[in-house]
Formats: C-alpha cells, structure tokens, sequence
C-alpha cells in the first residue's frame, strides 16, 4: 500500500495527485503545481506565455492559449488516485501545535493525546505518557464510572434541564424573529409616512411656483410688448403708421399712469420650507410624524406674505397635505398681491412707464 501511494504522489508537491495532468514528454504533475511552475518562469506574461519547462526532464511544451488548462487530463491515473483515498485507512490524527505530528501518545497529567515534539520540546515536557491502547482501555472503564456517579433521578433531572433549556432557547429564538419583522415593518412604515410628507413639499412648493408664473409671466410679457411696441414706434418712418403706433403706445402708457404709486416693498416668498422643516419639524416626535406640518409657500410683497402656520395641514395622505395648503380660497390668499392690480404688480406697471417713456421719447 505504501508503495501505491509512492506512485500516486506528484512530485511537485509531495501529496496524492489532485486533478492530474499529463505532458508530452509523458510526466504527470497537478495541474495546480504545473500553474505555479508556470507563473514562477523568467518574463511570464498572460498575454505571451513562456514554454513550460517539465520539473523532472526539463523538457519544453508549447503551451496552447488556454495554458495549462489546454493540457490532457490523464484520466486512468485520476480514478487510481480517487479509488486509492476510498479504500486506504484514515491517517492518524495531527498535533494542533505540530501540524503533520502525529497524535501517537497519551499525557497522563493533561489527560489528551499528544505527539513526540509536545513530549520533548513543547508543553507536556516530562508529563508521564502512556500507551494509546492502554489509556483507551483504563478510560473506557472510567466512563463506566462516570456514568454510574449519575442516578437515574439526577439523570432524568439533566434530561428535563436540557428539554427546557432548548425550549427557552426556541423562545428566545421566536421572540427575536418576531422584533425582526416589526423593526422591519417600523422602518417601512416612517419611510412611507416621510415619503408622503416630502411629496405634500413638493406639491406645495410646485403649486406656490404656479402662482408666480400666473402672477409675473402675463407682466412679464406685457413688458416685452411694451418694449417691442416703443422699439417699432422709432424705427417707424411712414406718417400713417407711425401715428397709428403712437397714439396705441400713449393709450397704454395712460392706462399705466392712471394710479397712483404705492409704496415700494420688495417681494418675498415664504415661508421658506428649509427653515420652516428645521424649525417646525425639530420640535415633532417619530410617533407624531405623520401629524408633522407641511409648509404653505405663498409668494407677496415683504412683509406681507402668508403665515405658514394656520395653513399648514396635517392630513394623512400625501395628496391632502400637497393640497390642503394651497388649494380653495387659502391656497390663493397668499398671491392675491401678485394678481390683477395688486400692489407687486402696480409696481412693475410704473416701472415700465419709465422704461417706456425713456425708450420712447429719448
């Protein structure tokens, strides 16, 4: 058996053969010591691989692309070597501190199996030792020993200790698992509750953004109207329609001076929904947070804008809370300055009298 073994051992790494190939000069090594042998060569590249060289005759091979993986497998000698390890008998067991040191001796002092270098190098340094066979024998009565120390009520005690110790163990187990799906469901819960209060935010903020374009874009293209008007009226040189264009121009530039100036304020928008969330919100509970304020962006000349307070909403949707603020007759009250002659938009009117007239009559 052992000189079976001598011939199923690579010579490469000195172990029973582990996925055998085979060379063309008819030498068979692992194909784990043929990937070192390879990668351990002079200028190894993946992309040029250098010939390998057999570790026994030094013989070069021509490797092909896919390198050692491209070499035969020698078949015959792999079901040798698998058949060998089913039928050989377990090797004895190792030292823990001396690896490949068998366990062939018992310390009679520490009670365990040691090995020759535990014995006169290591720990167990003169401890009297013993036969394997014979601690095995003295033992084998002890346990008789042991388990006799053990009565039968004190045995069934041990027996009920560890029936109850498994149960509490189920227990704890089944209380564990149960804390796992309600964090989860926690968790999963405030995720949707914040995600709900950020698209009642952003709903209001989209819905304060549509008042300030219903409120400054018809200006806005007023004043370009304006100004493309007054542009024409000079650059026009017939009689008839520069005529025409200046008495529509001085219509308009009537209409805007008819009322009187008011006191200028610059507009606003408020409340701001960053400063609102850090004030508002630092001040709610986890558990409250659905009942958490959402801010009710209105746009007005300074000093004049909305509270956000009294119109904020605390629904439970996300549709009610985007609405609640700027919807009906509150979601209007913060931009009625902006619309239909109030004063933000009185302000822009003079203001492009001025321009008007500068351009105009220069």
């Amino acid at each position: 058996m052992e000189d079976l073994e001598e011939d199923l051992t690579c010579s490469v790494c000195y172990s029973l053969f582990c996925d055998p190939r085979v060379l063309p000069c008819s030498h068979t090594f692992c194909k784990a010591c043929l990937d070192r042998v390879l990668l351990s060569s002079v200028n190894y590249s993946v992309w040029r691989p250098r010939p390998l060289k057999c570790p026994n005759c030094r013989s070069l091979v021509e490797l092909a692309p896919p390198g050692v993986e491209a070499l035969p497998v020698n078949v015959s000698l792999r079901a040798i070597v698998e058949k060998y390890q089913k039928e050989r008998p377990p090797a004895p067991s190792c030292c823990p501190e001396h690896p490949r040191q068998p366990l062939n001796v018992y310390c009679v002092l520490d009670r365990q199996p040691v090995c020759g270098l535990c014995l006169t190098v290591g720990r167990h340094q003169g401890h009297a030792i013993d036969d394997l066979h014979a601690a095995f024998l003295r033992e084998r009565q002890t346990l008789g020993q042991l388990l006799a120390a053990l009565s039968d009520t004190h045995w069934g005690d041990v027996c009920e200790l560890g029936q109850q110790l498994d149960q509490g163990k189920a227990q704890c187990e089944g209380l564990l698992r149960a804390d796992r799906l309600a964090v989860e469901q926690y968790f999963q819960e405030l995720e949707l509750t914040l995600r709900r209060k950020k698209e009642a935010c952003l709903v209001a903020l989209e819905a304060a953004s549509a008042d300030v374009d219903r409120a400054y874009n018809p200006l806005i293209e007023e004043h370009c109207d304006l100004l493309t008007l007054g542009a024409s009226v000079q650059e026009e040189d017939r009689p008839l329609e520069f005529l025409e264009q200046v008495h529509l121009l001085r219509e308009r530039v009537e209409r805007l001076t008819a009322l009187p100036l008011p006191p200028a304020a610059a507009p606003s928008v408020a409340p701001r929904a960053g400063d609102f969330l850090r004030e508002r919100w630092a001040l709610v509970g986890l558990g409250a947070l659905g009942e958490a304020p959402v801010p009710w962006v209105g746009c007005g000349p300074q000093g004049e804008g909305p509270e956000a307070g009294p119109a904020a909403t605390t629904g439970g949707t996300g549709g009610t809370e985007g609405t609640g603020g700027t919807g009906g007759s509150q979601g209007t009250g913060g931009t009625e300055g902006l619309d239909q002659g109030g004063p933000v938009s009185l302000r822009i009117r003079l203001c492009l009298v001025g321009v008007l007239v500068l351009v105009v009559f220069r």
